[in-house]
């Protein structure tokens, strides 16, 4: 796929799908048979059992408060799941003038130039920079409500794609669920969370796979730094695997910014789970010479079986807009989810 062509995938394929088999209690083969209505009756039931809980009004509270946020912000996203999205994370302190913030601002005009839409969390400094960039028109704010940085930024201001949450959990959920990348731009202890919550989760395959990259300003060495912690603190202490450094990208050039984020779409489209396979739904197939290469580069990531070429497979007939794109289908081991972004990297190079 090329920059200008995107398409990202409805409610209940893709990234949104692959959320959910993570996150859900439920065994994700079985899960595809259980309809809308069974669902919202299973919340029903479970809020009935806090009265059989006895529970105290501040747990309740907050079930109901966060459900309440929750159900709002699906309702509004569900208008753009057309498009991809970039969630861009950064400090709310820095001002118009400072070069990190010029970075934001140049890198979202680009991606939404390309067709992309721009999460931030709506208030100043990096998150105002990125709707800048980006536009009203394809901008979206996930506003948390605080004694202090609350204010939306003017961009986004009275926007009906503004959204308000009283939860950082929500909010955080939000900012994952509904990207296709991330963009982390110099920031505090926020920033910083966010950085480390979004690498765990794609890590750990809690979340779908998607493009991670630290932006500095022009010769600045903010996440130069973090990445040299990581190196020397971390990886040399094997507390991650080498691999988990493919999953993120450090730079102060915003063409290799944006070219991180493009080029994770040109052939690889999106990922489902189904009856255990791992299932790579990609832009165009793969020639025989690469099949036979990535069979014999990734065998260490299957847990059983081989690579196999398919096209759309009968349980996923509820992704008709996606039945055209051909597949890669393997008994992926679930734990090397380093290994498998350089398997989609070398798809995407090679492909």
């Amino acid at each position: 796929m090329d920059g200008n062509t995107i398409m990202k995938q409805p409610e209940t394929s893709a990234s949104s799908n692959s959320f959910q088999q993570v996150t859900d209690d439920t065994p994700p083969d079985s899960r595809q048979s259980i309809g809308i209505e069974e669902l919202v009756q299973q919340l029903k039931d479970t809020a009935d059992k806090l009265f059989r809980d006895r529970a105290n009004r501040g747990d309740v509270k907050l079930l109901s408060t966060a459900l309440k946020e929750l159900r709002y912000a699906f309702k509004v996203f569900a208008s753009y799941r057309g498009r991809r999205k970039i969630t861009v994370f950064g400090s709310a302190r820095l001002q118009p003038d400072h070069p990190a913030y010029q970075q934001a601002v140049q890198f979202s005009r680009r991606i939404a130039e390309a067709g992309y839409m721009v999460i931030t969390g709506a208030a100043s400094g990096i998150m105002e920079a990125g709707h800048v960039g980006a536009a009203r028109e394809h901008s979206i704010g996930v506003n948390i409500l605080l004694p202090f940085e609350q204010g939306s930024n003017a961009v986004i201001a009275g926007d009906v794609k503004l959204m308000h949450l009283k939860y950082f959990f929500t909010r955080k959920l939000l900012f994952v669920k509904e990207c296709d990348g991330v963009a982390l731009f110099p920031g505090g202890f926020g920033t910083q969370d966010e950085c480390f919550e979004v690498l765990t989760l794609v890590q750990t395959g809690k979340s779908h796979l998607f493009p991670i990259v630290m932006v500095d300003e022009p010769g600045g060495n903010y996440w130069r730094l973090w990445r040299q912690y990581i190196q020397e603190v971390l990886l040399s202490r094997q507390l991650i695997s080498p691999a988990d450094m493919a999953l993120f990208k450090v730079t102060d050039s915003i063409d290799e910014a944006v070219q991180e984020i493009l080029g994770f779409y040109r052939v690889y489209h999106s990922m489902r789970y189904v009856n255990g396979d791992l299932v790579l739904r990609l832009q165009h197939p793969l020639s025989g010479a690469l099949l036979v290469r990535i069979g014999s580069e990734f065998a260490d990531i299957l847990e059983a079986g081989i690579f196999e070429q398919t096209g759309a497979l009968a349980e996923e007939a509820n992704d008709p807009q996606l039945a055209a794109l051909p597949r890669l289908r393997f008994r992926f081991d679930r734990r090397s989810l380093g290994r498998l972004r350089l398997l989609i990297d070398t798809i995407n190079r090679e492909g």
